[in-house]
């Protein structure tokens, strides 16, 4: 009998088809475009909270008479914050659904940000930025729930433009730092920086459940209810036929257990609740996950230790606010409105690098995509090791190496959910996201303290070598997953 007919009780044969099958005959169109929409909504709500720590952190403390060491903690706790909230939301969206993770991200993210805006005293700021700091956290459940609607024919480029919503709220945030902060002060810019996590609060009632998901949970009315609706919007048909499960119960057996031990635990919410978040954990560790979990990790790290370090790297060098520098007037006193249109500009460098992403994705792989892009941010930050060079020519090289790495961070922001099956995405997908934020606290340690001690050298050895590692890692990942289907369970990666 052919795989995609199936007996019916008449003895006649039915057409069968499966989830992956049908999203590529529905295809992308307008019912994708606006998923895309909400979720880059909530991506450009999570740039702007991150971005306005360069902005708030200086007023605060000029305000409030702060030493050095409470105003980076301003910006430390919204990334530990982003420590918790990348666990608990992928744990919340795997076992519970993804529009309760949703929902959960948008409440804390909204109500934290916005009464942020009357924080009377420092440590009533310090204790709400990090509650924001764990709505944030929720960032890869809206780029899983994105990619769980999206077939698979062009899934790359269609993930990079998803990308681009970040780079969007990264140039939103410091356009309106420059037109509101002179004028109107960091609470005024707290209060609009939080517009974005309102609207997707507002927005939530439109969110519908990801098909992938219900697929999953076997729930195949679901599935075919939200299938026509998709189909509909997008002006095509479904495949003829019954919605059948690719799942094959044998090889499923020996995880279902771990899955659904969350779900069927007959104790309290909290009970359930760690059960499921511990089972999902020890998920990423079976035999066939730990290999990519660990090379993840690493990729992760690497990816927001260099990117955030080659900001702080050109603010360091380019601005001429480094120790070792000549002592001048301009690199002693300081314009505001100079900085905000600095760093408005220098937002611009990530758009040729989301460009290119687009481009090569597909065409190249996201193996091969990711090792070329970290060898060129390897090789423009060589140059750097020979001084003393033009400040053109160095904010250039900077800007070169931004480029490179924001374009690994986008695609391996795409191979990260594709390469982990749906009973573990966002689990996965936040635990990598969180080991990422270590790397994102600690550059500043290593960037900011070494060049302004006149280390640039050992600055750039440390970013070069995670540069390489990375590299190397993305080498040792275990396929390709290139026009590969979304797999549903641990056991399906397998026989994948």
């Amino acid at each position: 009998m052919d795989h995609d007919e199936v007996e019916n009780n008449d003895g006649n044969l039915d057409q069968m088809y499966t989830l992956d099958e049908a999203l590529s005959v529905v295809g992308f169109g307008r019912f994708q475009v606006l998923v895309l929409c909400y979720a880059g909504l909530g991506s450009i709500a999570e740039a702007m909270e991150v971005m306005i720590l360069s902005f708030v952190g200086p007023a605060v403390k000029s305000q409030w008479e702060l030493s050095s060491a409470q105003e980076s903690l301003i910006t430390t706790v919204v990334f530990a914050g982003m420590l918790v909230g990348a666990y608990s939301w992928g744990i919340i969206s795997d076992n519970y659904g993804r529009r309760k993770g949703l929902l959960s991200v948008a409440i804390v993210t909204t109500i934290s940000a916005f009464l942020s805006t009357f924080s009377p005293d420092y440590i009533t700021l310090i204790i709400l930025r990090v509650f924001v700091g764990v709505g944030l956290g929720g960032g890869p459940v809206y780029s899983a729930w994105f990619l769980e609607f999206v077939p698979a024919q062009k899934r790359g480029t269609w993930m990079v433009i998803f990308s681009t919503f970040w780079s969007v709220g990264t140039i939103l945030e410091a356009s309106l730092a420059w037109i509101i902060m002179p004028r109107l002060g960091w609470r005024w810019l707290l209060a609009l920086s939080s517009i974005p996590s309102f609207a997707a609060l507002i927005l939530y009632g439109y969110v519908i459940e990801s098909p992938r998901y219900l697929y999953m949970r076997g729930k195949m009315n679901d599935v075919h209810n939200i299938l026509k609706k998709m189909a509909i919007l997008n002006q095509t048909e479904l495949p003829s036929g019954m919605l059948v499960s690719d799942r094959r119960p044998e090889l499923d057996e020996e995880f279902a257990p771990a899955e659904r031990i969350g779900l069927l635990s007959s104790g309290s919410n909290e009970v359930t609740f760690f059960k499921a978040g511990f089972s999902s954990v020890i998920m990423l560790f079976s035999s066939t996950l730990v290999k990519t979990t660990l090379l993840l990790w690493v990729v992760y790290f690497g990816n927001s230790f260099a990117y955030y370090g080659i900001i702080l790297l050109t603010s360091e060098i380019s601005s001429g606010q480094s120790e070792c520098g000549p002592a001048t007037l301009n690199s002693k006193i300081s314009d505001d409105a100079s900085l905000y249109r600095d760093v408005f500009i220098t937002s611009f460098a990530e758009l040729p690098g989301l460009i290119l992403s687009a481009i090569i994705v597909d065409f190249l792989g996201r193996k091969r995509s990711m090792a070329l892009m970290y060898l060129f941010s390897f090789i423009f930050l060589l140059p750097l090791f020979f001084k003393p060079q033009h400040e053109f020519l160095t904010t250039g090289l900077l800007f070169g190496a931004r480029m490179f790495v924001i374009g690994t961070f986008t695609i391996v922001g795409i191979y990260c959910p594709e390469i982990y099956p749906t009973a573990v995405r966002s689990t996965g997908y936040g635990v990598a996201s969180a080991v990422g934020r270590i790397g994102g606290m600690i550059c500043p340690l290593v960037a900011v303290q070494l060049v302004t001690g006149c280390h640039l050298v050992p600055a750039l050895i440390f970013f070069e070598v995670v540069i390489a590692l990375s590299g190397i890692c993305v080498m040792l990942f275990p396929f390709e997953t290139k026009g590969r289907k979304l797999t549903d369970t641990v056991a399906a990666c397998n026989s994948s």
